[in-house]
């Protein structure tokens, strides 16, 4: 049985954007392709450390309560722990919670036991990164992430092309929070039941993030690259919507993406299967008068709040509080 090297443990990850998948048709031997965009918050920040008996706080216990299950009984691992969340990503709201959730308590368990970090290895033992691989990315490196889909391989998908999200650029985000996203079994049902997805529309989705959506990023044209991403969610929103009752999850919040699509914004639609909306714009400026004005037109009690975040370009963070001396 492993003991604990340290006395305790803190870990910061960060939210992702999930744009949209590139490839559902698979023809070609993978499947999905995921871009997304590490955000600078919302986080989840926890703290793990030796305790006289095992508890789990904070939102979304339950959740890190498994997560840690699975990693004592995999590790073997002695002691008793308190996992402490200070704060989380919102559950089910197509922002990479559950994904940055078990890898956050995977890196503080690793930290804490002295067990070497192996991201990949984690989120197999955890059950994440099935689809896509974005989550993974934006815990390890940040960035805007493109994966190049699920092969034959149990692996999580892999990074193909990663850049800085651009200093100057800001992502506002919609929230709905009376809504959650598809999750769970209705998730699985709802890939089983969906149709196949014509190869022609995988090929435009394919061409439209390599030959526009990455060149514009590359060479900071947010109007390019805005109007890449919301083709790319106009296909693949209507693909999905007999299981999301719509191009969007939320009526609410489509109705705030057609005001900003009014408003010149070019990139605007859903972060996974929502109901969390997003627009990319080119200033802070520019970020803080439409959420002044969103504001405005969807007051406290509409249902629906929004925030102005900026992209994150580095990864998950840790601290270690206070080293102890080893129990040989």
């Amino acid at each position: 049985m492993r003991a604990p090297r340290l006395s305790g443990v803190s870990v910061t990850v960060p939210a992702r954007l999930h744009l949209g998948f590139v490839d559902l048709e698979g023809g070609l031997g993978r499947r999905f392709g995921s871009l997304g965009i590490t955000l600078e918050g919302p986080y989840t920040r926890l703290s793990l450390s030796p305790a006289a008996k095992t508890e789990v706080r904070g939102p979304d216990s339950e959740r890190a309560h498994r997560n840690l299950e699975q990693l004592i009984e995999h590790y073997e691992l002695a002691g008793e722990l308190e996992l402490a969340l200070e704060e989380a990503i919102p559950a089910h709201r197509g922002l990479g919670s559950g994904t940055q959730l078990a890898l956050a308590t995977g890196m503080a368990v690793c930290q804490l036991y002295g067990l070497p970090l192996e991201p990949v290895q984690l989120a197999q033992l955890l059950d994440r990164g099935t689809r896509s691989g974005i989550g993974l990315g934006a815990f390890l490196q940040g960035g805007v992430l493109l994966d190049g889909g699920r092969g034959e391989s149990d692996l999580p998908p892999p990074i193909i092309s990663r850049f800085d999200f651009p200093e100057q650029w800001r992502v506002m985000l919609i929230y709905d929070t009376a809504l959650p996203g598809v999750h769970g079994e209705a998730e699985i049902e709802a890939f089983k039941n969906l149709p196949p997805f014509p190869a022609e529309s995988a090929g435009r989705l394919c061409r439209l993030t390599l030959m526009k959506a990455l060149p514009a990023l590359a060479e900071g044209e947010i109007a390019e690259f805005g109007a890449a991403i919301s083709e790319i969610q106009s296909v693949v929103g209507d693909y999905f919507a007999p299981a999301q009752g719509g191009r969007f999850a939320s009526p609410a919040v489509s109705e705030v993406l057609q005001w900003l699509a009014q408003e010149g914004i070019a990139g605007v639609g859903q972060s996974s299967w929502g109901p969390t909306g997003f627009a990319i714009v080119a200033s802070a400026a520019r970020g803080e008068r439409l959420v002044a004005a969103a504001r405005e037109r969807w007051p406290t009690g509409s249902g629906l709040s929004f925030e102005l975040r900026a992209g994150r370009n580095t990864g998950a963070s840790a601290s270690i509080k206070k080293a102890v001396e080893k129990a040989l």
